[in-house]
């Protein structure tokens, strides 16, 4: 099987690059209009007798109507069972009283419409034709939901496969962990779910989640579109009117504060290669309010502004740290956060906290330029109009002015608030909200090369994936080399393990298809392999190729983005090593060297780790010291923002024609981590050299 790597990774956020420039710059207003007066269409509003907020939002461009039901109630502190309550509102949608879950798909399908529920609502589209049809089904879901053991079981089975994903993505691992430190785990948004708590979870505290909080009395029903006021009140009506109120708890929670001092948290993973950074702390920062208007733009200019933010221009542009840096700064009405995040390569590890550093205390202690602060809000009010030419933002409006008690002509004036902002305030916000000498700096990576460089910054305390407190790594532990084992001894336990030389000698060729997702897009990966070296591997998405290598065993052809590239010698050796289904039987006819390295954890399990070595280049394999299979390799490839740490982890073994191949890869690549599951592999069809020609 064809190892998908870098130019697999490279083409992946080529595709992405390219379908974010295809969006239109809106930032660019003229240069000194005064921020305009937004004229927002009015919903039509009304309350049932049960409670249950309406507002009818009429558009006619296209004969469809959309029903948003959004229920306000504070977040849950879920404990033991934590998880339940996103379990729970998968849950509603799997059967009524009435309609089985296939029912209810057959009935939505039929009528060409949508159905989706989440923890705070319920969301339903149809044409304006089926509108009643959709209302009735809607309601049903809603008002007469039926609980069955089979459908918690699958939701609890999908839940914990889930989790077990997250524990090999080091981006998920920082989220888990700075989310716990920052919020504590005894309060809503710090505490973990876990295998653990799931299995914990029952039909009861499913029914009573719904019992208590889908209640209408909380409740805001946006309707939106071809339907006139007239029209949608006696249907809502109709379909909600006997639904009934009740109390919901309102619980109330201690504001999670600040470290007394800067602290490092680091989560040790001995074969990454690179580090995830977080720096992060809680913030009092209530919504829809002058002061987050404030530190929205403040935001933008430090890290929020893509290609044009500080964080951006100093990490990437100027050092070459990472593929991007990046900030946020969020309200709440309990509590916010500020995150300052980037991926960068063990040996930059602490130079790029000092750079975070370095431009968190610059934005606290002087005004941004005039000509940053004019950018960043010719950027907000060309995304906020932006906004107004979906319907459903008028109802957004309309509600988040009733849920948080906003001036009528809050959003009406909204330019105006944003056009108002000051370098002062600015400097003033970030002053008050961005406090890097009170932070978690959090970092996933390996602690044998970033430890002792980060403890300038700070106490270090380790943790495990779940945020619990652990012991230090001992030195050298991770890379002892076992006494008596060397590298061709991991090697022919490999090539036992996946089924023998004489199995692989009857394999002539090789055709395997993969499929995976970015941003949203289905991408399709194709591989072929001809004997042991030449290959050929292709990515489309959306019908097109964005990217392809070819190998005819000798040279190597890259392909992406419009360009072409060739190359031969000792460079496309190593390109022919990493691509190749067996390469460990090509070390001996290309020159490779072979150094036992020692043994580190890969996915909590001791594997051993051989660094392969030709010419310049060296890429490290990873193999199971018990079962002997290949479970990861990691490369070190030359992009356009420096060097980058390319891990391409491997599992699911299956077994075809006598030989064992692994038929899911995770792939991380800058701040993006992949998973490919293969749809077929197929051998021995015949495969024509003319696939594998290079010109």
């Amino acid at each position: 099987m064809m190892k998908a790597k870098y130019m697999l990774a490279a083409g992946l956020v080529a595709l992405s690059l390219s379908t974010q420039a295809q969006t239109l710059d809106r930032s660019k207003l003229p240069a000194d209009a005064p921020a305009p007066t937004i004229k927002i269409g009015k919903p039509v509003s009304f309350t049932l007798a049960n409670g249950l907020k309406v507002f009818v939002v009429q558009n006619n461009k296209l004969p469809r109507v959309a029903f948003s039901l959004l229920f306000d109630y504070l977040p849950i502190r879920e404990g033991d069972k934590a998880g339940y309550v996103s379990i729970a509102s998968q849950l509603i949608k799997t059967g009524t009283k009435t309609r089985t879950k296939d029912q209810i798909d057959e009935a939505v399908d039929f009528i060409g419409g949508s159905l989706n529920t989440s923890p705070t609502g319920v969301y339903a589209m149809s044409l304006k034709k089926h509108t009643p049809k959709m209302l009735e089904v809607m309601s049903d879901v809603v008002l007469n939901p039926k609980f069955t053991q089979e459908e918690l079981d699958k939701l609890k089975k999908q839940t914990k496969s889930g989790l077990a994903s997250q524990k090999d993505s080091p981006a998920a691992i920082a989220t888990r962990v700075s989310s716990i430190l920052v919020y504590g785990k005894d309060h809503p948004y710090g505490e973990p779910d876990s295998e653990e708590t799931v299995d914990r979870i029952t039909l009861d505290d499913c029914r009573k989640f719904y019992e208590t909080y889908f209640r209408p009395n909380i409740g805001y029903l946006a309707v939106v579109g071809d339907i006139t006021p007239e029209e949608a009140r006696p249907m809502v009506e109709k379909y909600f009117g006997k639904w009934q109120p009740g109390e919901v708890p309102k619980p109330s929670y201690e504001t999670p504060k600040p470290p007394a001092k800067t602290t490092i948290a680091i989560v040790d993973r001995p074969s990454s290669v690179q580090s995830v950074v977080y720096i992060t702390h809680p913030v009092v920062l209530k919504p829809y309010t002058t002061e987050s208007i404030q530190a929205s733009l403040t935001n933008d200019i430090l890290g929020g502004g893509g290609g044009n933010a500080r964080l951006y221009n100093n990490l990437r542009e100027k050092h070459g740290y990472t593929y991007g840096a990046y900030s946020t700064l969020t309200s709440d009405r309990l509590v916010g956060r500020f995150r300052a995040n980037a991926n960068v390569r063990n040996a930059v590890t602490d130079s790029a906290v000092a750079e975070f550093m370095t431009e968190l205390k610059a934005i606290r202690n002087s005004k941004p330029t005039p000509e940053e602060l004019k950018s960043t809000k010719n950027t907000f009010a060309g995304n906020f109009i932006f906004t107004l030419e979906d319907p459903e933002t008028i109802a957004d409006f309309a509600i988040n002015t009733a849920r948080y008690k906003l001036p009528e002509d809050f959003f009406t004036n909204y330019l105006k608030s944003v056009d108002a902002v000051t370098e002062e305030q600015v400097e003033s916000s970030a002053a008050k909200l961005i406090d890097p000498d009170h932070a978690y700096i959090v970092v996933v990576g390996k602690a044998a090369e970033v430890a002792d460089k980060l403890k300038r910054f700070g106490d270090i305390t380790y943790y495990d994936v779940n945020g619990t407190k652990v012991e230090a790594p001992a030195p050298g532990k991770l890379t002892t080399t076992p006494v008596g084992v060397t590298a061709d001894q991991v090697i022919a336990k490999y090539i036992a393990a996946i089924g023998g030389k004489e199995a692989i000698a009857k394999i002539a060729d090789i055709t395997q298809k993969l499929t995976t997702e970015i941003q949203g897009t289905k991408v399709d990966i194709e591989s072929k392999q001809k004997g042991l070296n030449k290959f050929m591997l292709a990515v489309s998405a959306q019908g097109q190729t964005v990217q392809k290598v070819t190998s005819d065993g000798t040279k190597v052809k890259m392909e992406g983005a419009g360009q072409s590239k060739n190359i031969d010698a000792d460079e496309a050796k190593m390109e022919i090593l990493k691509s190749a289904s067996f390469s460990e039987l090509l070390y001996p006819t290309v020159g490779a060297k072979t150094t036992l390295v020692g043994t580190e954890k890969v996915n909590g399990k001791d594997a051993f780790k051989i660094d392969v070595t030709l010419g310049k280049k060296t890429v490290s394999e990873f193999y199971d010291t018990e079962t002997g299979l290949k479970v990861q390799q990691t490369a070190v490839e030359q992009t356009p923002q420096g060097e980058m740490a390319i891990n391409t982890g491997m599992s699911n073994y299956k077994e075809v024609n006598g030989v064992k191949f692994p038929h899911t890869l995770t792939q991380n690549f800058g701040p993006m981590t992949m998973k490919m599951e293969t749809q077929s592999l197929v051998v021995n069809t015949g495969l024509d050299d003319k696939e594998f020609a290079v010109q």
